[in-house]
């Protein structure tokens, strides 16, 4: 199922502040039994008190953002998932720390073992146009290989692979040599461990994935890995 927008238009104030603050639902009524919270310039004490985006609302005179879509880029360090749950690893929204990092998911993932771009909001409309098969959107990684890399591969990616397991080769492909060991591959669409299998359907083995670009969003290289920042309002509607 598509995810959607997890923004409600109005929510129980308790929920609220907790969303906005990272604060647990009791320290929230704690705060809302010492007078801290106006709505509409008014005290309010009661946490299951209905309240909406179009209220004004503040927590000890300071404003109450109300929660909007959020939109983020990652440079994903080895060891994370992308899944939303608890496993073996750690995920990779735990990497960013902001309050409202709860509702966040994914839009194309990378095994705990790959590194580089990944993409976490919480619009999933936005999520589903990015990933969506008809958009032949470009993914684009640098690979490090077992075996040393053969000249002919370039030809064999541009017409197509025959995967393990499939009925249909991969869409044209491109792969340019950097070195003995290391390739670019750009692909357009999003098969199971599509990069890993090409490269095992050429009798090599990946030992390092990086994503370097997804379509036009290219990760910044000013974030280190593990380091995050929310994409420009440019970079959200060129999707």
């Amino acid at each position: 199922a598509m995810p959607v927008s997890n923004i409600p238009d109005s929510m129980r104030l308790d929920r609220l502040l907790s969303q906005v603050t990272g604060l647990s639902r009791n320290h929230v009524k704690s705060l809302l039994r010492g007078d801290n919270v106006e709505v509409d310039g008014v005290s309010v004490r009661d946490a299951a008190l209905q309240v909406n985006a179009t209220q004004a609302i503040t927590l000890r005179e300071d404003a109450v953002e109300w929660p909007r879509e959020r939109y983020v880029m990652l440079n994903k360090p080895a060891g994370y998932v992308c899944s939303t749950a608890e496993g073996a690893y750690p995920l990779v929204a735990s990497l960013v720390d902001a309050p409202w990092a709860d509702g966040l998911h994914s839009a194309g993932r990378l095994d705990a073992d790959s590194t580089g771009l990944v993409l976490l909001t919480n619009d999933g409309q936005w999520s589903h146009a990015l990933t969506s098969p008809r958009r032949q959107c470009v993914k684009s990684y640098v690979v490090t290989v077992k075996h040393p890399l053969q000249p002919g591969l370039v030809k064999r990616f541009a017409e197509g692979l025959m995967l393990n397991g499939e009925r249909e080769p991969t869409l044209p492909a491109q792969l340019e040599l950097i070195d003995t060991h290391t390739a670019r591959v750009q692909i357009c669409e999003g098969r199971y461990h599509q990069v890993k299998r090409m490269i095992a359907a050429c009798s090599n083995r990946v030992v390092t994935l990086h994503r370097e670009a997804i379509g036009h969003l290219v990760l910044d290289a000013a974030l280190n890995p593990g380091e995050w920042r929310e994409l420009t309002p440019e970079e959200i509607s060129g999707v």
